[in-house]
């Protein structure tokens, strides 16, 4: 009996096809990671809603809040009666917290202060609606980005 047309692929010439596409897959998700500057917009996004939490926060405790940078993250700390502050436990969202991204360093500034006031290490929330113009801005590997406030209560990522 003559041999019949062989049509299709064989197991072998499949097996290769699978593995060239594995490995195109593989480098495709290799080149696919985040960008860092993305990230710490992202950061300073969270940072801001928190700066407008903790505003709001303290007018209705009628007690100054305040924000510190620490290593590897931050926290907000509550003056209490003797004037001491204490970091803030009591609201989920002002608990002290690790960068979700690689942050090198913090810069606060008031541009309303006028002269050389030395670089202030923490960031005041007043007990008054209006409140002093504000500029935090985080430092990452490759890209610096500002939250700006206006001294109303609301921050915003610049």
């Amino acid at each position: 009996m003559p041999p019949r047309d062989q049509r299709g692929f064989t197991l072998i010439e499949m097996l290769i096809v699978l593995v060239i596409a594995g490995i195109l897959v593989a480098a495709a998700s290799l080149s696919l990671t985040r960008n860092p500057r993305t990230d710490l917009a992202e950061e300073a996004q969270r940072l801001a809603l928190a700066f407008e939490t903790a505003s709001d926060d303290a007018q209705l405790r009628a007690a100054p809040l305040a924000w510190v940078p620490v290593n590897g993250g931050y926290r907000f700390l509550s003056r209490e009666n003797g004037g001491a502050w204490r970091p803030l436990t009591d609201d989920p969202l002002l608990v002290p917290r690790a960068w979700s991204t690689e942050v090198d360093r913090v810069s606060i500034r008031y541009p309303s202060v006028s002269g050389d006031a030395g670089r202030p290490e923490r960031l005041f929330f007043g007990v008054e609606v209006i409140d002093m113009p504000a500029v935090v801005t985080l430092y990452g590997p490759s890209a610096e980005v500002s939250i700006v406030s206006t001294g109303n209560g609301r921050y915003v990522v610049q």
